[in-house]
């Protein structure tokens, strides 16, 4: 009230009087130590430095606390991991069961792109088909891609709350994960039902059904890093331009050693071989000339269906692993 100028009621004068003495005696001490007063100052350096500090050990205890277990002074029994998993899994698979019509739109969504794109495709002999499963790729990547965004971008409260009170990272992950895998056995199924046959490519239908389970299984473990690591709406449009950009950058004429080689970290590069390969290898007799000088343009050699096969697979592995590091070390506050 002194500070600010306010008239002292009557009753605390005796007590306005006492603090006017202190800040004399402390306004006294000031003045005849002036040293003191400017140790007592702090320099720019040193508050940067202190702001430092407190950053790193903020985050050291952060680290901490994701990866290392503190003691239970509670004495609680923790379920194990495979019993945790269990009950996740019947959790999670009873989520997937309320979310049947959503389901049942992502399915027929997915009948029409293939109707759709088979249709619309120009099939040609000389190229394999590579149109046709360019836009698949695109398709089902974005499609696959967005409905795989919903696994974990919509729990993450749930999550850190579980997490903070004991529960596996990993069995959470892991359930999710298995849940997600009936998805990726029938949505290529859905999708080459309407495709295979308006395109009616000579490839296989069991050879065009394991690229595009591969595909899938590989974009999933991408969407999954995007929905863990980004926002739902940062995610949703890293999900929309990665499989156009990848998919523009694998087929562009790869005319410098530079884009050989970013090429080969798209996955779209590898799927559309193993498509392309697929095709090739059931044409025979005049069309030997044309398939070889077909594959040398593009740079595909036909004895690496498997090899484009376990490069997805690995890519969805690793995908998968990044997502559940950053799961376990980005989100847990």
């Amino acid at each position: 009230m002194l500070h600010n100028g306010y008239s002292v009621p009557p009753d605390m004068r005796q007590s306005a009087t006492r603090l006017e003495l202190f800040s004399t005696d402390e306004n006294l001490n000031h003045e005849t130590n002036p040293s003191g007063a400017g140790r007592a100052e702090q320099s720019f350096a040193g508050e940067l430095w202190q702001d430092v500090k407190g950053t790193v050990e903020l985050h050291r205890d952060k680290i901490r606390l994701n990866f290392l277990k503190s003691k239970d002074l509670s004495n609680r029994r923790t379920p194990g991991l495979f019993q945790q998993y269990r009950y996740f899994l019947g959790r999670v698979g009873k989520q997937r069961l309320r979310e049947a019509r959503i389901q049942a739109v992502d399915y027929l969504i997915l009948l029409l792109a293939g109707a759709c794109l088979g249709s619309l495709a120009n099939v040609s002999d000389q190229t394999f088909g590579a149109v046709g499963y360019t836009y698949t790729i695109i398709a089902v990547s974005l499609l696959c891609k967005i409905a795989a965004l919903r696994s974990f971008s919509l729990d993450r409260l749930h999550y850190w709350r579980e997490s903070a009170s004991g529960m596996s990272s990993l069995a959470y992950f892991l359930a999710k994960d298995t849940i997600d895998h009936f998805n990726t056995l029938i949505k290529p199924v859905v999708y080459l039902s309407m495709f295979y046959f308006f395109t009616n490519p000579r490839s296989s239908f069991a050879d065009n059904y394991i690229v595009l389970l591969c595909l899938v299984y590989c974009v999933t473990g991408i969407a999954y890093a995007l929905a863990i690591f980004f926002e739902q709406g940062a995610a949703q449009l890293s999900s929309v331009l990665l499989p156009v950009v990848m998919t523009l950058i694998a087929t562009r004429p790869q005319d410098s050693e530079f884009l050989k080689i970013l090429a080969k970290f798209c996955y779209p590069r590898w799927a559309l071989e193993a498509f392309v390969i697929a095709n090739a290898e059931r044409y025979s007799g005049v069309w030997l000339i044309t398939r070889c000088g077909s594959l040398l343009k593009s740079g595909y050699n036909l004895h690496d269906w498997n090899l484009c096969i376990i490069i997805l697979t690995f890519i969805g592995i690793v995908s998968r692993a990044v997502a559940f590091f950053c799961m376990v070390t980005f989100q847990k506050k």
